[in-house]
């Protein structure tokens, strides 16, 4: 299992060329979603081998729904074992939500309440999970625009609550942290303040949409902003030199442009202590 350190950028399609003939020497590892590699061959297989061959791999998930009440699939938890033990990731991340009802999935990232009896439904299966697939599980922090019914505490409760009750890791998103701040008259900082920042062993940035009416939305489809590299720096002085992953799966800029915000995210890096 390869050591995982520095900046790290997702594995995209638009970006293979590039990554593998002219990726900035501060870019250190990749991240690769296994929904989008598992089972298909001929170019996605190509891209894996090729990016495996030059950077470490950490895996994030899109469909295991952390806080979803039906069992996940046996024969996707096997498959799933399998990529990520071919891979060599150190954990294994997925997103603190719901996605699927009464056997639908719904190919979004839904809220979950905050609530005592969601935090049982997550502990359960994180630890499902942890077991399957023999690796640490890492929850996200998402973005949220309502809240499902009536919280009975804060968000960064909650997340404390899992986190503790689990024994998880936390993939921290910086960006997620401060479109819900903005969104819902929160504070970003405070929030990250709450967090139990020992357990976290990634951060992810990207940037966002914000509308003329000031709401903002989480689309990884534009420029990490301002701010955002601030709370990248605070957050950073309670966390320590954890890896930090760009998230850009959209609207691509020319690879220079990405390359630059790398560099200015490696340099942020380098200062906080070890």
């Amino acid at each position: 299992m390869a050591r995982v350190e520095g900046v790290g950028l997702g594995l995209r399609a638009p970006l293979v060329g590039d990554l593998m003939t002219r990726a900035p020497p501060s870019l250190r590892w990749v991240e690769v979603s296994p929904e989008n590699h598992m089972g298909r061959g001929g170019f996605f297989e190509r891209m894996l081998a090729d990016a495996r061959g030059r950077f470490p791999v950490v895996t994030h998930g899109l469909s295991l729904g952390l806080g979803d009440r039906v069992p996940p699939d046996p024969a996707f938890l096997r498959a799933l074992r399998a990529f990520l033990e071919s891979v060599g990731t150190p954990w294994h991340s997925d997103h603190l939500c719901f996605g699927a009802v009464d056997g639908a999935h719904l190919h979004d990232l839904l809220p979950m309440p905050f609530t005592r009896e969601s935090v049982r439904a997550v502990v359960d299966r994180v630890r499902l999970l942890e077991d399957a697939l023999s690796l640490p599980i890492a929850v996200e922090n998402i973005s949220w625009y309502a809240h499902p019914g009536d919280a009975e505490m804060s968000e960064a409760d909650f997340l404390g609550e899992v986190l503790s009750r689990s024994d998880a890791r936390l993939l921290l998103d910086v960006n997620n942290a401060f479109v819900n701040a903005r969104n819902h008259g929160t504070d970003a900082r405070d929030f990250l303040q709450r967090i139990p920042a020992d357990r976290v062993v990634q951060i992810h940035v990207a940037g966002h949409f914000t509308g003329a009416d000031g709401f903002r939305i989480d689309t990884h489809g534009e420029p990490v902003c301002a701010e955002v590299y601030e709370l990248l720096e605070f957050a950073l002085s309670r966390t320590g030199r954890v890896p930090v992953l760009l998230e850009r799966d959209g609207d691509f800029p020319p690879f220079d442009e990405l390359a630059a915000e790398v560099e200015r995210l490696d340099a942020i890096l380098q200062r906080a202590s070890p």
